[in-house]
């Protein structure tokens, strides 16, 4: 009698623990067509270029849905109506948002010019904490190896860099011109930030007096320059580092 007893509680705790699970599942999948749902109606661009207010928001939604979602125990109205909140709240921040170009500003930030008119402008750098080789990175991801073919690169509110080149320097395909393409190889940074790259030098099969000798031409030292860097084709680029009061 007593096995008999035990063997139908485990039968019984089997079954709890499956419908457990099984409550689980359904909860989560209710949750997972709500946050759909929700982020449908915040907009289309919420599923790529996000401003800071719509990436704090799609985040809090993430962990409000997630809580109910593990713990059966926890109401599931407790993840749902703070989700529908948030989403009022977005409503309401959008429209304020459209209505007034201060509260934009405020909300959104505005777009901070990191190269104008062919110069790097190491204030902003510093302000919006980027590194030259942070913009390096984002120019190469315009399809753009050299620093010196940009006029503009402007740093976007949700974080992209849009990137504007030289007017002689706009693309122009070579099947357009009935023309086949040389190789052009990559660009290497020779000084960054006043410090020779001499990893790089070696690689190009030059050594600092050729660099010094190159860098003399824009009559600063390496160590005064803030990037120096040379493409494919040999161009040298050079901008000097800006001196601080």
């Amino acid at each position: 009698m007593l096995i008999l007893t035990i063997q139908f509680e485990n039968i019984s705790n089997y079954k709890k623990g499956m419908l457990k699970v099984l409550i689980i599942f359904i909860r989560s999948i209710f949750l997972y067509i709500i946050v759909l749902v929700v982020m449908r109606l915040m907009g289309k661009r919420e599923i790529g270029q996000l401003q800071p207010f719509e990436l704090a928001i799609s985040i809090m939604i993430a962990d409000l849905a997630s809580t109910p979602m593990a713990d059966a125990g926890i109401p599931i109205t407790n993840g749902i109506i703070p989700i529908l909140a948030l989403l009022v709240m977005h409503l309401i921040i959008s429209v304020v948002n459209i209505k007034s170009i201060k509260a934009r500003e405020i909300l959104c930030g505005k777009p901070s010019i990191l190269i104008y008119r062919g110069r790097i402008d190491e204030k902003v750098l510093r302000k919006e904490r980027f590194t030259v080789n942070e913009l390096e990175e984002r120019l190469r991801g315009s399809d753009v190896v050299n620093i010196g073919d940009v006029e503009y690169a402007i740093l976007e509110t949700n974080g992209q860099v849009t990137v504007i080149q030289k007017p002689e320097k706009k693309n122009v395909t070579m099947e357009d011109l009935n023309l086949k393409p040389k190789y052009e190889g990559i660009t290497y940074d020779l000084v960054l930030d006043g410090k020779v790259m001499y990893e790089n030098l070696k690689k190009i099969n030059k050594d600092y007096e050729w660099l010094k000798n190159q860098v003399n031409r824009f009559k600063i030292k390496p160590e005064q320059a803030l990037i120096v860097t040379i493409d494919g084709k040999g161009k040298i680029f050079c901008q000097e580092k800006m001196k601080l009061k």
